[in-house]
């Protein structure tokens, strides 16, 4: 029995690859002869610089970085390095420069933070020969229109006196003009792909303000100002840009940093999913399997709305591959999984516990390879049977 497990990362408890070989220890009490090959998996979000670089043989690097509300800030991310002259590919989430994670829920507040620091990973990586860059856009602190990040790059985002505005979406409104003269040099041999699953425009009333404003600790006067400047933000973008296009969706991912990267370097928007699997060429195992085995920390009716696990189980199905599922939890609504090629699905809990128990790694570990082992003793023995 040869299985592939590719498992979202059960967030706050286990990684990809953590939750992934708790499987496969599942697996191998249950049936010690089968062979189990665990493959990282993420859909743009946490998780994905860690998926996509151990996937992809890639090297871990860190480096020091203004954090969302200015103070410095650790942030990982990784470099593939294929060789043969074909360029460093860099792997970045922008929560690990800008995101909300980074802050208390009292310290949030948009007209401050900044995605600075994301424009710094981007050098670090550049300067190290990276020229080809997957960038993982969820879970921002920011709603600053990505003008941190392009100050970072060399780009002059200026005021009416020729200074660089201030961090954050208080900056937006004191944009004047904006230069590219001292923006690096090396950008314009560079290539974007972001993973964005995001639809929303950059203004409006499905703009970024409106609709994420208020989780990263905007009240509806801050909601209705920033929109102001984010649409007078575009008018001086598209002056200078005219590809500028603030009707595009995903123009509203991450505070609007899609609208950034889309105007002001060469990048497109595609869906995280179908990069990671591209990516970590999850197709090539999946096709040789027996059974995939896939899930996330939370099976719900989101899952079939372009979620990690739903990806896995599309592939299988184009192999007619039997897909189990494994979650902390399950909803009600999950049993739509089931129309979306996930044959079964298991919640891993085993008796009643706080949400601190259930999400301590350690129990989580031993909860998954307990489920999973049950599992595939029924499995183990209806092969015997077959």
């Amino acid at each position: 029995m040869k299985v592939v497990v590719a498992i979202d990362s059960l967030k706050g408890s286990l990684s990809s690859l953590e939750a992934g070989e708790a499987i496969a220890e599942g697996v191998k009490k249950a049936v010690p002869e089968a062979e189990v090959v665990v493959r990282p998996l993420a859909d743009g979000g946490e998780g994905t610089v860690e998926a996509l670089t151990l996937g992809m043989k890639g090297k871990l690097q860190s480096v020091i970085v203004t954090g969302p509300l200015g103070t410095k800030v650790e942030c990982s991310y990784g470099i593939i390095d294929p060789g043969e002259n074909s360029g460093k590919t860099a792997i970045l989430e922008m929560s690990g420069a800008a995101g909300i994670t980074l802050l208390k829920e009292e310290e949030r507040n948009p007209l401050y933070t900044t995605t600075y620091g994301v424009g710094e990973v981007i050098k670090d990586a550049i300067a190290k020969g990276c020229r080809h860059f997957i960038v993982g856009i969820g879970g921002s602190a920011t709603n600053d229109g990505g003008i941190g990040m392009l100050q970072a790059l060399g780009f002059g985002i200026l005021d009416k006196d020729g200074k660089q505005v201030p961090y954050g979406a208080a900056g937006l409104k004191e944009i004047e003009t904006v230069t590219d003269d001292y923006v690096l040099p090396e950008l314009k041999e560079c290539t974007f792909r972001i993973a964005c699953d995001v639809t929303n425009t950059i203004c409006g009333e499905q703009g970024c303000s409106a609709v994420f404003g208020p989780q990263k600790g905007a009240d509806s006067e801050m909601i209705r100002q920033m929109d102001q400047w984010l649409s007078y933000y575009v008018a001086v973008s598209k002056a200078k840009y005219p590809k500028a296009n603030a009707e595009q969706a995903g123009t509203g991912a991450a505070g609007g940093l899609g609208f950034a990267f889309l105007t002001y370097t060469n990048a497109v928007l595609e869906s995280g999913i179908k990069i990671v699997l591209e990516e970590t060429r999850l197709e090539d195992y999946i096709k040789n399997a027996d059974i995939v085995v896939t899930g996330e920390g939370r099976l719900d009716g989101q899952t079939v709305m372009g979620k990690a696990p739903i990806g896995v189980a599309a592939i299988a199905k184009k192999y007619d591959k039997l897909v189990l599922a494994f979650a902390g939890c399950v909803t009600e609504d999950a049993v739509d999984c089931n129309n979306h090629g996930i044959d079964a699905y298991f919640p891993i809990l085993r008796g009643v516990a706080t949400l601190q128990e259930a999400m301590d790694s350690e129990n989580a570990r031993k909860n998954m390879t307990a489920a999973v082992c049950q599992v595939f003793r029924l499995v183990g023995y209806q092969k015997k049977e077959n």
